[in-house]
């Protein structure tokens, strides 16, 4: 069963304190949105059963999104 991806886990950075940035950081805002919306499309193709290829281009966009927010906070 698909399970979303715990961001702030990987981050090492509680919510609260990236929340705390985001609002502060318009960029940063867009990034955790797009971010929230890639790692919907990776649970849907999962879901749906979609093909390996598709998942993993899913998890690429994702990860790419992921280091920007990293860099962003670093």
């Amino acid at each position: 069963m698909p399970v979303k991806h715990d961001l702030y886990q990987d981050l090492g950075l509680s919510k609260e304190a990236v929340h705390e940035r985001r609002a502060s950081d318009k960029r940063l805002d867009a990034l955790l949105t797009q971010y929230d919306v890639a790692d919907g499309e990776v649970l849907k193709a999962e879901k749906a059963s979609a093909s390996d290829e598709d998942v993993e281009n899913l998890k690429k966009k994702r990860l790419l999104i992921k280091d920007e927010i990293v860099g962003r906070l670093g």
